[in-house]
């Protein structure tokens, strides 16, 4: 099963959040390229002491799906109908388009995506 995940979940795995730790060490992983953004800016700014390497790990360790025209303009629809912001739109739609069957993130944007299809869980939620 594809696991999707946000930039979200990598801070909660920096934390040693159980179900983080155990969905990275055991799952098939799908991040959005929009995650690698966020995630340098977050390293520019002085974030994940602990990880330095993060980038080059998510890298390794995981499916990074780029922002393709085609999902640029549905990540477009979708925040337009779901009222989210543009780069946690295009996040979503990347991981729905790489077929992702749950999404972990502590973005409860992402809770406001209905799909029988895909479960959002929120690590915010699962303490």
């Amino acid at each position: 099963m594809l696991t999707g995940v946000d930039t979200g979940f990598f801070f909660a795995l920096e934390d040693e959040h159980p179900l983080a730790v155990n969905i990275w060490e055991e799952r098939e992983i799908v991040a959005s390229a929009v995650v690698l953004y966020e995630l340098q800016k977050k390293l520019l700014q002085g974030h994940f002491n602990k990880w330095p390497k993060i980038i080059e790990d998510i890298e390794i360790a995981t499916l990074v799906v780029p922002v393709s025209s085609s999902i640029a303009l549905k990540a477009g629809q979708i925040a337009h109908e779901i009222k989210i912001p543009g780069l946690d739109a295009l996040i979503l739609t990347s991981l729905i388009e790489a077929n992702c069957q749950e999404i972990y993130t502590s973005d409860s944007h992402f809770e406001l995506y209905i799909s029988k299809k895909i479960k959002i869980i929120n690590l915010e939620k699962t303490h």
